[in-house]
C-alpha cells in the first residue's frame, strides 16, 4: 500500500491555515478533480479521494489536533472520516458503473443550502427537481424530503438512489446527489462540536457582575457574569453545542461565550463625573476639562484600560 501523503500537502495549505481557507481550497480542488469532469482519468479519481480524505480530517478540530500530533496513525478510526470516505466511494462507484453501462442515466446534482441551526441540530428539507434533469425547472417536477442529520458539515453529500436521469433503452436511472451548503451565521461559529459566540456587556456589568441573556442553538438562556470580568474572557455553557450523533440521548458540545465590553462613545455630565471619580480612586492622572480638545484621549485611556 502506498504511503499516504501529508494532508496539508494534499490540499496545498500551510499547517497554521484557518478552517475558512481550508474550506475554500477544498471546494476548488473537489470541483477540479471530480470524476464527472475527468472521465477515464484514474489519476484524477485517486486525487479526488485523497482530497476528500484530507478535508474530512483537517476540517474537524479534534481530528485535526489528533492528526497534528500523531500523523496518519488511527485516521481510519474517525467516524467523520469514515462517513465522508463512504460517500466518496459511492460517487466513484457510480462513475465506474456508468462507464461499464453506457446507457445508464446521468446522475443529477442538487445544492441544498441550510441554516447554521439546521446543520447543527438536524432538519428535514423539501427539495424540487425537474423530471427531465434539465437545469431550469420546467415541466413536470419531483419533490423529495431530504434528512439533514445533526452535526452535518459543509459539503456533505446525500445520495438518493435511482432518482437521476432515466437511462436509455430500459437501462437504470442515475442517482440524485444532494450537496449541503451551510449559510454563515451572523454571530455563531463552529469549533468541532462547540459553538462560539460573542456577548456584549457594559462596563458596569463587567465590573460589578450581572446576569445576562445569551442566544444559543436552543434559544435564549441566562448566564452569570461575575464581577471583575475582563474583556475577551470566555465562558462555557455546557451541553448547548452541536450533537455528536442522532437521538435525544446524544451527547453535545458546549456553547462558548466570549465577553465583549462595550465602552460608551458619548458621556453625559454625570457619567463623566463618575468615571473621573473612578480614575482618581484608581490613581489615574486628572482628566482634562470638557471642551479642552483632550477628552478623546482620556476616553482612549479608558478603552485601553478595558482592553488590557
Amino acid at each position: 500500500m502506498a504511503k499516504k501523503r501529508d494532508y496539508y500537502v494534499v490540499l496545498g495549505v500551510a499547517r497554521d491555515v484557518d478552517e475558512v481557507e481550508i474550506k475554500r481550497v477544498y471546494r476548488e480542488l473537489a470541483r477540479k478533480y471530480h470524476p464527472d469532469l475527468n472521465p477515464d482519468n484514474l489519476q484524477a479519481t485517486e486525487r479526488f479521494k485523497e482530497i476528500n480524505e484530507a478535508y474530512a480530517v483537517l476540517s474537524d478540530k479534534q481530528a485535526r489536533a489528533r492528526y497534528d500530533r500523531f500523523g496518519h496513525a488511527d485516521d481510519g478510526g474517525s467516524s467523520g472520516l469514515g462517513s465522508v470516505m463512504d460517500a466518496v466511494e459511492e460517487v466513484l462507484g457510480d462513475v465506474l458503473r456508468r462507464r461499464r453501462g453506457k446507457q445508464r442515466g446521468r446522475d443529477l446534482r442538487y445544492t441544498l443550502e441550510v441554516s447554521f441551526e439546521e446543520a447543527a441540530l438536524g432538519a428535514t428539507r423539501s427539495i424540487t427537481v425537474p423530471e427531465d434533469g434539465a437545469p431550469p425547472v420546467r415541466g413536470p417536477r419531483r419533490e423529495f424530503q431530504v434528512a439533514i442529520p445533526p452535526g452535518t458539515k459543509e459539503g456533505a453529500v446525500k445520495m438518493i438512489k435511482g432518482e437521476g436521469e432515466p437511462g436509455k433503452g430500459g437501462s437504470p436511472h442515475g442517482d440524485l446527489h444532494v450537496i449541503v451548503r451551510i449559510r454563515e451565521h451572523p454571530t455563531f461559529r463552529r469549533e468541532g462540536y462547540d459553538v462560539l459566540g460573542d456577548a456584549a456587556v457594559t462596563f458596569a456589568q463587567a465590573a460589578l457582575g450581572a446576569v445576562i441573556e445569551v442566544a444559543t442553538l436552543d434559544g435564549v438562556v441566562k448566564m452569570r457574569v461575575p464581577e471583575g470580568t475582563q474583556p475577551g474572557r470566555v465562558f462555557r455553557i455546557r451541553g448547548r453545542g452541536i450533537p455528536r450523533g442522532a437521538g435525544k440521548n446524544a451527547t453535545r458540545g458546549d456553547h462558548l461565550v466570549r465577553v465583549q465590553v462595550v465602552v460608551p462613545t458619548r458621556l453625559g455630565e454625570r457619567e463623566r463625573e463618575l468615571i473621573e471619580e473612578l480614575g482618581r480612586i484608581s490613581g489615574e492622572p486628572e482628566p482634562p476639562p470638557p471642551g479642552s480638545g483632550r477628552g478623546k484621549r482620556f476616553m482612549d485611556r479608558v478603552r485601553s484600560l478595558l482592553d488590557d
